[in-house]
Parts: C-alpha cells; sequence; structure tokens
C-alpha cells in the first residue's frame, strides 16, 4: 500500500475532536464488555482489521472469553450472549449498515432493555467506532 495521510499530523483540530469524542465515551456508564463488543462487531463489518486486532486485545483484558469472541460474527446462532447483549449487536448491525436504516424493531426491543441515557451512549459508540473504522481504514492503517 503507498503512504496515506496521517489525520493527527495533517487535521489536528479534526483529530482532536474525535479524540473528544473518545473522551466522552470513555465517561459514560456502557461497560467494558458492551464497548468492546461494539467495537468489535463494527470493526469486523466494516473490515477494519487494526480495530479488529486492537478491540479484541481490548476484550480479552476486560475477561470476554475466546469463545464469545470468535462467535460474535455470528452472534444470532450462538447462545454465550445475553438478551442485553444481542440487543446491543442488532443495533450496531443495523447503525453500521445504516443504509438499510434502523427497524423500528430492533430499535424498540434496545429501548425495552435500556434506559434512554444508556441507549443514547450505545448510539453514540457505534457512532464513534465506525468513525474510527472509516478513518483506519481510509488512512490505511494496518493490524500489526
Amino acid at each position: 500500500m503507498t503512504s496515506r495521510i496521517i489525520i493527527p499530523t495533517v487535521a489536528p483540530q479534526a483529530y482532536q475532536a474525535m479524540m473528544n469524542l473518545e473522551k466522552y465515551i470513555s465517561t459514560t456508564s456502557l461497560t467494558s464488555v458492551h464497548k468492546e463488543l461494539i467495537k468489535i462487531r463494527a470493526s469486523q463489518i466494516n473490515g477494519c482489521a487494526y480495530c479488529i486486532n486492537m478491540h479484541t486485545a481490548d476484550a480479552r483484558k476486560y475477561g470476554v472469553s475466546e469463545q464469545r469472541i470468535y462467535l460474535l460474527s455470528a452472534w444470532r446462532e450462538a447462545d454465550v450472549y445475553s438478551q442485553e447483549e444481542k440487543a446491543i449487536l442488532a443495533l450496531t448491525e443495523e447503525i453500521t449498515l445504516i443504509t438499510n436504516h434502523v427497524s423500528d424493531e430492533v430499535y424498540q426491543n434496545a429501548a425495552n432493555l435500556f434506559d434512554e441515557k444508556y441507549l443514547a451512549e450505545i448510539i453514540m459508540m457505534i457512532i464513534t467506532i465506525n468513525a474510527w473504522n472509516r478513518i483506519g481504514i481510509s488512512t490505511g492503517l494496518r493490524a500489526v
């Protein structure tokens, strides 16, 4: 791959805005496991190897088992995720694949399981990792 721009160098204010969003996410009440499941699943869908590599390592640090990490791309057929986690993963997929919109069914299921604040934090986490994926992929970040 040819050399690509380094966003923090050429657009430091834009990068700082992303870092501020990431700082906000770190202050939310989202559990570490919920954050990492969102980050991994969105990164799988987007094909961001850099983020998949980073967030699977982070998930392990938070106690997510290898089995749960490996089964994430087929979570609907796996019985290792809670009802709440499945709602989060469904919402993650629909927001990540936004061209299909977020169905009322998926949104309402999540709204029934989480209070408004937690649901807002979930949505912001999904949006944030999607932005990071797009930065990583477009600038050629590589998994090492």
